[in-house]
């Protein structure tokens, strides 16, 4: 007998880690001498977190991992696949996954699946679906999968700088999970475009062609939604459902959010896409009255049309309030960060409404990363939403998301350039001492105490009780006895199913 699905693959955790300071985009655009309104309504961003010398890719992934494990009292040893999504390259040959294994030693788990996965903000979705695709492949061994998405945006000075951030997010992937993955439902586009890359290997500062990343990124859109659009008609045409997929059959859309104003024409884009595969749009009343002078554009020559990104922005913007806007929370105030962003997006969905409110709901998610990849995708919410349901630790995980924000510290914009300066002057040095404050960070916080003359990077953490730092040899001894036993033991080896087995078909996969 074939073996079963493992049932409703997913996000089982998450925890989001951003920077302990940030600027205020308001007075960015006063000490860059634009006009009022530019950064925060043009671009809709209100803050930019940032991070001094003392923190790199590695501490950020250091940090979130950490927490994730305090905060869901996981072993180390129920750990069996770690992949790290980012493009903030510190070595060309060692992985910042291997940087991670650190927290592993104490626990003795070295079985670790996974590297690191690459393509600009497209990495954390290709980590997420390597750990999904494990959990349901003949590898799996009963563990849970940990996916890390982390990045630290930075530009060099100009009108890209104020779309920059920096954070990382963990997820923790397994069967049973509140957050599950719609099985056969992705939509994915690829395509070879300069839209942004970074070709300087001494420089953290990308090159960017702004007007070919926002068309790459609205192309890939309108060809991601036609083929996850065609492939759930298809499954529903199996079901002996005859109906066509638009906007109301999800619940939330996330995007991937390089800023917030170009979420909400995203979200426009598809409201168009809805509007011209109608076969007959009610025009005189419901969200497409008034738009019949729209009916026969083409939908290739509408990326840069004011004239529709306004009728369709306006068509749109309820749908925009109920399905989008509680996405935006840390893109709004962090920034861009990179691969983690659009599950920024998503956690901050789920911190903003209580369980009921989520249980059954279809999320959209669609990412992006420049060069180009995209996908998008749907997730189920489960429908248990009890009180200490699954559902409801992760909401509850989460819940304190705005109160972490509004803790961080505010700092002119004139420091933010000098931190900018320094780091583009030291980000590659060897035999360096950051100079960064370390009283800065967030209690817990990882950070880089020297790299030596080897270019080797030596990191401590931030102590939780804000008394001295904790020395990476120490800290993983100082938790261990706050950790639950492994759920390995009773989590099975073999995935099993009370109502039989679901036998496996690649044509649902």
């Amino acid at each position: 007998m074939r073996a079963a699905w493992p049932k409703d693959v997913g996000i089982i955790a998450m925890e989001v880690y951003f920077p302990s300071q940030y600027v205020e985009q308001a007075e960015l655009e006063e000490f860059d001498g634009v006009g009022a309104g530019k950064y925060t309504v043009g671009l809709g961003q209100a803050r930019m977190g940032f991070c001094s010398d003392r923190e790199d890719i590695g501490s950020l992934c250091l940090t979130v991992v950490q927490r994730l494990m305090e905060r869901s009292g996981l072993s180390y040893e129920s750990v069996g696949r770690l992949e790290v999504g980012t493009e903030t390259i510190i070595d060309k040959s060692k992985s910042t996954k291997t940087v991670l294994m650190q927290l592993f030693e104490e626990s003795g788990n070295t079985d670790v699946e996974g590297v690191d996965t690459t393509n600009a903000c497209y990495g954390g979705t290709a980590a997420l679906f390597n750990a999904l695709n494990w959990v349901e492949s003949s590898s799996w061994d009963g563990r849970y999968a940990l996916v890390v998405a982390g990045d630290i945006a930075v530009y060099a000075t100009g009108s890209a700088r104020p779309t920059g951030g920096a954070g990382a997010v963990a997820m923790l992937v397994g069967p049973n999970a509140p957050l599950a993955f719609e099985r056969g439902l992705r939509g994915t586009h690829m395509q070879h475009a300069y839209d942004f890359y970074k070709p300087d290997m001494v420089s953290e500062y990308p090159v960017v062609d702004g007007k070919l990343s926002i068309q790459c990124y609205l192309s890939a859109l309108d060809r991601c939604y036609s083929v996850y659009r065609n492939k759930i008609h298809a499954q529903w045409q199996r079901e002996g459902l005859e109906k066509h997929c638009s906007l109301e059959d999800f619940g939330f859309m996330v995007f991937h959010s390089p800023y917030c104003k170009l979420v909400q024409k995203s979200l426009a884009r598809l409201m168009l896409n809805d509007f011209l595969c109608h076969p007959s749009p009610d025009t005189q009343s419901g969200p497409f009255s008034g738009l019949e002078a729209f009916r026969d554009v083409k939908i290739e020559d509408t990326y840069f049309d004011r004239d529709v990104e306004k009728a369709f922005m306006k068509a749109s913007s309820e749908a925009f309030e109920s399905k989008t806007k509680a996405s935006l929370l840390i893109s709004n105030q962090n920034g861009n960060m990179y691969t983690p962003s659009v599950y920024g997006c998503l956690a901050s969905v789920l911190a903003q409404h209580a369980p009921q409110q989520l249980a059954g709901q279809r999320i959209g998610v669609f990412s992006y990363g420049s060069g180009f990849a995209a996908t998008l995708y749907s997730i189920k919410v489960t429908q248990d939403a009890t009180p200490g349901s699954a559902l409801d630790k992760l909401v509850s995980s989460l819940c304190d998301l705005q109160a972490r924000l509004d803790s961080r510290k505010k700092v002119s914009p004139d420091v933010f350039a000098q931190n900018m300066k320094l780091r583009e002057e030291t980000h590659h040095l060897a035999n360096y001492i950051p100079q960064g404050s370390v009283e800065e960070l967030f209690p817990g916080t990882w950070y880089l105490t020297r790299v030596d003359e080897k270019h080797r990077r030596q990191y401590a953490r931030r102590s939780m009780s804000d008394d001295r730092p904790l020395e990476a040899g120490l800290i993983t001894s100082c938790i261990a006895a706050e950790h639950i036993p492994s759920p390995l033991k009773k989590m099975p080896r073999i995935p099993t199913t009370t109502a039989g087995p679901e036998v496996i078909s690649n044509g649902d996969h």
